[in-house]
């Protein structure tokens, strides 16, 4: 249930009887959503011995999550301008308190806790909210950490996270469905300094990717990219990476999922110039989120096993995606891609949901948020 008393738009009410009605409001319209939430999540398939409930509701655009040094979570949204902190406060597994930590941003999409600061990436900057674990009842203002990232709108919406490296990373995606920009940041892979110095291009040839994570093991990264619209009902695919370091080019605009010529800019390039995706994706289930499983609350064959929230497809004449599955590892190569929640995609080719970003939770459960429902939902596990 939302905090009322931590969003300033609603402190401005003077009436009493004008809290009370909005206070109610809230109330009736929070315990609504659970109630067809939960009716919805029944629908929702998963291996046996695993549960899905509702973690956080009334967070519109849920979109990028972090998990901070305390347990609070996180949440950037895509078109709210907000970020939002969730908090477990008894520990039953729902977040009763919702915070407000900022507002009036450019499509915060992106969050990373990192030394008790939380930076957030909107289009053109990150900016920073320094000691927000200390300071949730009265968030402190935004500060400027870096405004060095493009204008453009298309692909722009970024997910931010800390390497290994204490560096930020943040993708910058391509301005357009396929095109060959001027500028050398679009459609890239970058890292910054955590004061914002010495931004670099980690990898090109991305289109748009809005998720990464780091290999447990190897300490590779690896991220999801979108592949491009209007080339067919299944082409080309979507892709899974994999850098071992700086400077890898990964084919856009001139190859596509690794063998695929692009009409206009492949005569120029050719595909084996390129690195090849690891793992490739059904065309057009626009894989979001990535995460590799460290916890210890799921079955032991699923560490170090990759969970991908799939989208879901927008202009698909039969809809795809609109689920969560993960790529098997095997000797440290993907070679199985297994459903493990489905059901946001109706028969009737409708969605009630899209999955956007997962996180894993220090008691080993996974979070994942839903941008078109405006929730969280958490995934648990116990031996049948």
């Amino acid at each position: 249930m939302q905090n009322v008393a931590a969003d300033p738009d609603r402190s401005s009410m003077k009436s009493p009887l004008m809290r009370y009605v909005f206070f109610f409001s809230i109330l009736f319209a929070s315990f609504s959503v659970i109630a067809d939430t939960d009716a919805l999540l029944k629908q929702i398939k998963l291996p046996r011995g695993f549960a899905i409930t509702l973690y956080a509701d009334q967070v519109p655009g849920a979109r990028g999550m972090a998990l901070g040094d305390d347990g609070t979570v996180y949440l950037g949204t895509i078109n709210e301008g907000k970020v939002f902190a969730l908090r477990d406060r008894n520990g039953d597994g729902y977040a009763e308190q919702v915070v407000t930590v900022a507002s009036g941003l450019n499509m915060p999409n992106g969050v990373a806790f990192y030394r008790n600061d939380l930076y957030i990436a909107e289009i053109s900057r990150i900016v920073k909210l320094k000691e927000i674990g200390d300071r949730l009842d009265q968030p402190p203002p935004p500060e400027v950490v870096a405004d060095v990232y493009p204008n453009e709108r298309v692909h722009a919406w970024k997910l931010l996270k800390v390497g290994p490296d204490a560096k930020l990373y943040a993708a910058v995606g391509a301005p357009c469905n396929i095109c060959l920009s001027d500028d050398p940041i679009f459609a890239t892979l970058t890292r910054i300094d955590l004061d914002g110095k010495n931004l670099e291009v980690y990898a090109r040839g991305i289109r748009n990717t809005v998720g990464f994570d780091w290999h447990p093991d190897t300490g590779d990264l690896y991220f999801a990219d979108n592949g491009a619209d209007w080339l067919g009902e299944d082409l080309p695919a979507d892709e899974l990476n994999r850098a071992s370091g700086p400077g890898l080019h990964f084919g856009y605009p001139y190859c596509h999922a690794g063998d695929l010529a692009d009409a206009n800019y492949g005569q120029q390039k050719s595909c084996d110039q390129f690195t090849a995706p690891v793992w490739k994706f059904p065309a057009h289930v626009a894989a979001l989120g990535i995460r590799f499983y460290r916890g210890r609350l799921f079955p032991p064959d699923y560490r170090g096993q990759l969970f991908v929230a799939q989208h879901g497809s927008w202009n698909r004449k039969q809809s795809v995606g609109y689920r969560v599955v993960v790529v098997r590892f095997n000797e440290g190569r993907p070679t199985a891609e297994d459903v493990f929640a489905e059901g946001w995609l109706q028969a009737d080719g409708k969605e009630w949901g899209r999955p956007v970003d997962i996180l894993e939770l220090a008691d080993g459960s996974l979070l994942v948020s839903d941008d078109l429902r405006g929730v969280v939902y958490r995934i648990t596990y116990r031996p049948a």
